[in-house]
Formats: structure tokens, sequence, C-alpha cells
């Protein structure tokens, strides 16, 4: 236990000294930022009111800023490994996030990270009791740790945005319905959103009443529906601001391409509740066959087992 500890220490102290040694000036690579500095009259800072927003990943923001170097090759190392940044921006983009790429992969770091000190500190502590610790063991489990703890955050923002999906979806017949009344009682598209936004609430609500917003700070309704489109991963609801899009440039009636659309909406609905109850009764078998019919078939021999056991003594 004595030696295994001296080794895990030593492991940490090398690794320190690798870390100090390769942050130092002379190994640290020099940005073109810090070339350029020199040479450029210094500006004042811009508000903070203009700039980007920051600190989006605030449970990580500290470790981002303590681990800044480090953190940045161990993301692009997990990125090259990984891969997926397209699908990774698409997720968030459907979910509606304001995480960055680089922003994700940081939490699939840290969620990493703390996978496999979960993992390496479960055998640990159970070898501590026993007195014998299995570094190979340890090693297996840490490894298994980083992968879970990686993967998991992957999960997590897939199971996000399929349950923000969901509840789009059942929004969506309903905010629909109220765009086609207010469309066809005269109101512009526009106005028939503005309405609509201000009367109901939820997912649907929310993205509907940013893209109003974007458009009443200076950018045409129709470049914001048709990014809003480009973004979300609901293909319905895809179709219904296309269709907003072409109704508003080229003057085409609203109401019954949104009706048609709601419809459509509620048929995949139903389709989905008959797949949901298909799947449901195959699940209902199995505890029938492999509990139920094994008892009932016990229950039906025991008595005829018993009867024959007790002639043939």
């Amino acid at each position: 236990m004595t030696a295994v500890l001296g080794g895990l220490l030593g492991f940490l102290a090398a690794v320190g000294v690798l870390i100090a040694v390769r942050a130092a000036p002379p190994m640290r690579p020099i940005r073109l930022a810090d070339r350029m500095a020199p040479y450029l009259a210094e500006a004042p800072a811009p508000s903070r009111l203009l700039g980007p927003p920051r600190g989006r990943a605030a449970p990580f923001g500290l470790v981002r800023r303590l681990f800044g170097p480090l953190l940045g090759e161990l993301v692009a190392t997990l990125d090259r490994l990984v891969g997926g940044a397209p699908s990774v921006r698409r997720r968030l983009g459907g979910l509606g996030s304001e995480l960055t790429v680089e922003e994700f992969r940081i939490e699939q770091v840290v969620w990493g990270t703390c996978g496999l000190l979960a993992g390496a500190g479960v055998p640990l502590a159970l070898g501590a009791m026993a007195g014998t610790v299995r570094p190979a063991l340890v090693l297996a489990l840490a490894a298994a740790g980083l992968v879970a703890g990686v993967l998991a955050r992957d999960w997590s923002l897939t199971r996000r945005l399929r349950r923000r999906e969901e509840r789009m979806l059942a929004e969506f017949p309903v905010v629909a319905d109220l765009i086609a009344l207010a469309v066809v009682a005269g109101e512009a598209p526009a106005d028939a959103l503005r309405r609509v936004c201000a009367l109901t609430r939820g997912e649907m609500a929310g993205e509907l009443g940013a893209a109003l917003a974007r458009a009443g700070a200076g950018a045409p309704l129709t470049v914001a529906l048709t990014e809003l489109a480009e973004r979300t991963t609901l293909e319905a609801f895809a179709r219904f601001l296309q269709g907003i899009v072409v109704a508003v440039e080229r003057g085409t009636p609203l109401a019954e391409v949104v009706r048609a659309q709601a419809e459509d909406v509620r048929e995949v609905g139903k389709r989905a509740l008959l797949e949901a109850g298909a799947r449901k009764e195959v699940q209902m078998l199995v505890p029938v066959v492999f509990l139920i019919l094994p008892v009932t078939v016990l229950f039906a021999l025991f008595p005829g087992l018993l009867t024959l056991t007790s002639l043939t003594q």
C-alpha cells in the first residue's frame, strides 16, 4: 500500500512539473495577438453591454480561468478524438442554448475528469480497506469512468433536446391554430405572431418571441424566421417557419397553410402514440412470458411431480 501511494504521489508530482514546464515562457507558444500587441495602439476597452455575453458556462468558468491553456489542449484533443462538432452545434442550436462547441467540450472534459476520479477512487478506497490495491483494476476503472463521463455529457444533451422537441410538438397544433385564427381575423403575420407569443407560454412561444425580438432590433422578420428555421432540429417547425416566410415575401394566404401543418403535426402525434402503444404491448409480454407463465406451469406440474415421486418411493 505504501509503495502504491508513493507511486501515485510521484506520478502527480511529475504531472505538475510537466504542466509547469509546458506553461513556462520558453515552452509556451506565443499567440498572434501577443506578437502584434507592441505594434498596435491601445484601444479603450469596449462596453460589456455591447460585447458578447460571457460566463455562459457559469459552473465551469472558474475551471476555465484556472486551467485555461491545459484545458484548451484537452478540449482540442477531445474534439479530434470524438469529432462530431457539427452535430453538437446543431443540437445546441436546436436546444436554444447559448453554449458554444468549445464550452460544451469543456463541460465534457470536466465530466470526464469527475468520472475518472470516481472510477479511480472507488477501487482505491476498497483496496485501502481490504489492505491490497490492484493497480490494473484502478487504471481500468479510471479509464472506464473517463469514457463514461464524456459520453454521459453527450447523452444528456441529446436527452434534453429530445424532451424539448416533444414539448414543442405538443404545443405546435395550438400555436398554429391561434396564428391561423389571428390571420383570418385580419392581422398581418408579424402581428399575429406577436399576439400569439403574448397569449401563450412554452418552448415554441419562446423561440418565436426571440425571433420577433431580433426583428424588433432591426433585422428583417423573414431573415429572423429563416435563421430560426435553419437552427431548429424539428422538421415540422422548420416547415412552419418557411411557410410564414413565403407568405410574408410573396403575399400568399397563410391561414390554410398553417392549419394544414397543424393537422399534419396532429397526425404525427397520433402515429407516435400508436407506435408507443405497440412498444408497450411488447414490453408487457416480458413479465408474462418470463414470470407469470413459468409460475403457472410450476403450479400445474408440481402436484403431479409430487405424486409420481411418492409412488416411486
